[in-house]
């Protein structure tokens, strides 16, 4: 992914198109089936994959914390695509956007990372984000977070895990969401029932109509 280049072949695009809001989805893969049933009432849904999930979303590297692939640092070239091709690729097709990056687990972290880094973004869905990534709330306390709103949700067993990095998902979270509110940026923390893995697609999808909805209520 990280070749610098849009890969316009690889955009999967749904729902309608003149809907103001647009959900930029982040996936791993452009061979696997959509992962999420994607309901797009009130906006619609981009989804763009990434060749290497540990590499091409990760905001810096890190040695593995599961399996042996450690993280790469491919976050900011990944991020600096969307704006310069991705974005401009949807407004010219389709009209000026409200664009909004959605992603579960590392491509939510991803999603926290654009409204850190960038002003192009109307605010993020992160859905089981993978904010026990090391060194992740110290850099994000220190950001300038660029958000209207943000939505956050985390399964309510995902921190019962004997990993000892991972296990820090839940505080992390509710730092986030702390943090969140102390930079007066309106914003949502949902608790699902279950681990990491327990329902994904119901999980992204109450995440993005948070989303739709937090907009619609002011008009846009």
């Amino acid at each position: 992914m990280n070749s610098n280049s849009l890969k316009a072949d690889r955009i999967r695009i749904y729902g309608d198109t003149s809907e103001k809001i647009c959900i930029i989805r982040i996936d791993d893969s452009a061979d696997k089936e959509e992962p999420v049933d994607v309901v797009c009432d009130g906006c619609f849904v981009v989804r763009y994959p990434v060749d290497d999930w540990n590499t091409d979303l990760s905001p810096w590297e890190a040695p593995p914390v599961f399996g042996n692939k450690p993280f790469g640092n491919g976050a900011a070239s990944l991020l600096a695509l969307i704006e310069s091709e991705l974005l401009p690729y949807i407004d010219k097709s389709f009209g000026p956007k409200k664009h909004i990056p959605a992603g579960y687990s590392l491509a939510g972290l991803f999603s926290l990372y654009c409204i850190c880094n960038s002003g192009s973004f109307a605010g993020a869905v992160a859905v089981s984000p993978s904010v026990w990534f090391p060194g992740w709330i110290k850099y994000a306390s220190g950001c300038d977070i660029h958000a209207e709103y943000v939505y956050l949700s985390l399964g309510d067993k995902e921190s019962k895990t004997k990993n000892a990095v991972m296990s820090s998902v839940e505080d992390n979270i509710r730092t986030m969401y702390d943090l969140l509110l102390e930079k007066g940026i309106d914003s949502c923390l949902e608790w699902n029932k279950g681990g990491h893995f327990n329902e994904p697609a119901a999980r992204m999808q109450k995440g993005i109509d948070a989303a739709v909805q937090h907009y619609g209520k002011k008009g846009f």
